[in-house]
């Protein structure tokens, strides 16, 4: 990956206002969603960098390196392909999609003005942010995060409930969104306090313009006992109100799951039974973060909330494996979610049987504007590599998904040290030391790893901040 060092992506970039000659900020953001590939394809020929007075970097508010970044790109190599995005049309339980990027139900597609820009902008569909019978009033603040050492978000926490709007308002919002853009997807969430709230809105849903419904048993920030996360943790709640949706609309219907169980197949399981047509997962998962450790008269506050963002992905790869996995569930549609940002990210889900994917933390980062590296970082990819459709990749590696006591124990994988790039800083030899095998010297700041102690276990590969140890991917027997 093209280090893009500090740019900020700003919403006006001055560097593509002074360059006038190409966009070096979407090109940027580009390299910074991973999509180098694709930048390169984009690269004018020749690059105007070379002959011109940095113009872009004078302006730039962090003094990014413009010209040296774009032209690394450019020494990577040239591709030039015409990217076909309709290599990425899929469908929602057989609703026709443009492409398998939706705006998950949230803060992100809670009006008609947003839901519009979206469309405006290439999402395919949005799932609009859940409608309730229930009064909802929100806390301020409501967001916290975790950085990394970039300053870039890695963990968000929010205390978001539902949509505040009255149901009235929604529906109008719907019919209006259907009527100026017939072509992009409608998926509405709902959400009941009980059986008859869940029939009467599923009936008013039939007829206001929503292409599906998503059954919202997975908010866990709701103030009202019973509903939300509170229903999701329990198959036989989430089976029924399913089989009450049901039976008061004719709509195609997805539900949607909380992490917070140890199964996640048992209630989709449950949903299926209750004519459910799908399952979409993970919402956000229970966390607690900025704890107040400067008590005011005495006490200490803080308040559990849901957690997304870059830091949940793994879970929900896992999540989505499981429900992939399962038999009871090999036909029905699977709509993923889980700290997707890149293209690559939302790859992951779909080769472990993903139908279609959901943003909504990247969206509040970064916009909108997103949706751009997303179909053609996965439109390239895809015709790269020879595939004609998402179908063909969908699932293509859940099997190799290798269950813990199924794991070969009788070989080793050992580190290979690049010389080149290491610059002597020793990491590998503290965390081999104190936290490994005892493997690695280090005489004359060099690293020098010992193949009678070393087990494979890759941690110097994790930790070195440089890059120069990766694996050798040559599989030997363990020394006797």
């Amino acid at each position: 990956m093209i280090n893009t060092e500090n740019c900020l992506l700003c919403a006006q970039p001055r560097c593509t206002e002074a360059c006038g000659k190409m966009d070096p900020a979407k090109l940027l953001r580009s390299l910074y969603f991973d999509n180098e590939y694709v930048v390169r394809n984009e690269l004018p020929e020749p690059l105007p960098c070379a002959d011109c007075d940095g113009r872009c970097e004078t302006v730039c508010p962090t003094k990014v390196s413009i010209r040296k970044i774009l032209s690394s790109a450019r020494k990577e190599g040239t591709v030039r392909k015409e990217i076909d995005e309709n290599i990425l049309r899929t469908d929602f339980c057989g609703i026709p999609l443009e492409n398998p990027f939706l705006l998950s139900s949230s803060c992100v597609s809670s009006t008609y003005d947003m839901c519009a820009r979206a469309f405006e902008a290439g999402w395919a569909g949005v799932a609009f942010k859940t409608v309730c019978l229930m009064d909802i009033h929100e806390a301020s603040p409501r967001y916290s995060t975790i950085k990394g050492g970039d300053h870039r978000v890695i963990g968000f926490k929010n205390i978001e409930q539902l949509s505040d709007h009255a149901l009235v308002e929604n529906l109008e919002i719907f019919r209006k969104l259907k009527e100026n853009y017939p072509n992009k997807f409608l998926l509405v969430s709902i959400m009941g306090r009980d059986a008859d709230e869940w029939a009467y809105l599923a009936e008013k849903m039939s007829d206001s313009g929503a292409d599906a419904l998503e059954l919202n048993f997975s908010c866990p920030n709701m103030t009202v006992e019973h509903t939300g996360s509170d229903v999701g943790q329990i198959p036989e709640l989430v089976e029924e109100y399913c089989r009450v949706v049901r039976e008061h609309t004719k709509l195609p219907f997805i539900a949607k799951l909380t992490p917070n169980v140890a199964h996640i197949e048992d209630s989709a399981e449950a949903a299926i039974r209750g004519g459910a047509d799908g399952v979409a997962a993970i919402n956000t998962i229970k966390s607690l973060i900025e704890v107040d450790t400067n008590p005011k008269d005495g006490t200490f506050q803080a308040s559990i909330g849901g957690y997304s963002g870059k830091a949940v992905k793994p879970i929900a790869l896992r999540f989505i494996a499981e429900l992939a996995q399962d038999p009871k569930l090999q036909y029905v549609h699977i709509s993923a979610m889980g700290g997707i940002e890149t293209w690559r990210d939302a790859l992951e889900f779909i080769v472990l049987g993903a139908d279609t994917v959901q943003v909504t933390t990247a969206v509040m980062l970064y916009g909108y504007r997103i949706i751009e590296d997303l179909r053609s970082g996965m439109a390239f990819y895809l015709q790269n590599h020879g595939f004609t459709s998402l179908r063909e990749i969908r699932g293509a590696t859940i099997n190799d998904i290798v269950p813990t006591e199924k794991l070969d124990r009788s070989s080793i994988i050992y580190p290979k040290f690049l010389r080149d790039k290491c610059v002597g800083c020793g990491r590998c030899y503290l965390s081999c030391r104190d936290a490994g095998h005892q493997a690695i010297s280090f005489e004359d700041r060099k690293p020098k790893m010992d193949p009678r102690t070393c087990v494979g276990c890759h941690l110097c590969v994790q930790i070195c901040p440089r890059g120069a140890i990766v694996s050798s991917g040559v599989s030997v027997s363990k020394p006797e």
